[in-house]
């Protein structure tokens, strides 16, 4: 059971930086931020829902609405791009059934794009829920889709 947002944000209330460690918090237990825990977080630090919203929207690894079990970010910089990152995109799409930014039906997985995640030794880079896979081809996705059960 997932435990209540309310009581993740009321935890960071008196803390420096708490917005931002409540959102997080609540993304580590949920996956994602539910658009409610907005409304709460606005609260809680006393500030409009529009400045709460701009804070959970602004850093890319904090996501507002509710995403899949497997969180597949491809790196979608220059070095993974010239090494083949649209055919492992193309690869991903058609194996799950979705576009870049969708989730299956099933909330098992959601593809997202990302800037660079440090691993430009081993392009095209893709991560499930933050580990890396390096030198991933299209051919080696669906051996790579196994692992997630």
């Amino acid at each position: 059971m997932k435990p209540d947002y309310t009581e993740i944000v009321a935890g960071y209330k008196d803390k420096p930086g708490g917005i931002i460690e409540a959102y997080h918090a609540i993304q580590r237990a949920y996956n994602y931020i539910p658009e409610e825990a907005v409304a709460v977080a606005a609260q809680v630090f006393d500030m409009s829902k529009a400045e709460a919203w701009g804070v959970a929207t602004f850093y890319s690894y904090l996501k507002v609405g509710e995403r899949g079990r497997y969180i597949i970010r491809i790196c979608e910089s220059a070095p993974c791009h010239i090494a083949g990152a649209e055919e492992v995109v193309a690869a991903l799409e058609k194996q799950l059934g979705i576009k870049m930014g969708e989730t299956t039906a099933d909330g098992k997985f959601t593809l997202e794009l990302t800037e660079c995640v440090g691993q430009c030794q081993a392009t095209p880079v893709i991560t499930i829920n933050s580990k890396p896979y390096g030198d991933v081809t299209a051919d080696g996705i669906a051996d790579i889709l196994a692992q997630c059960k």
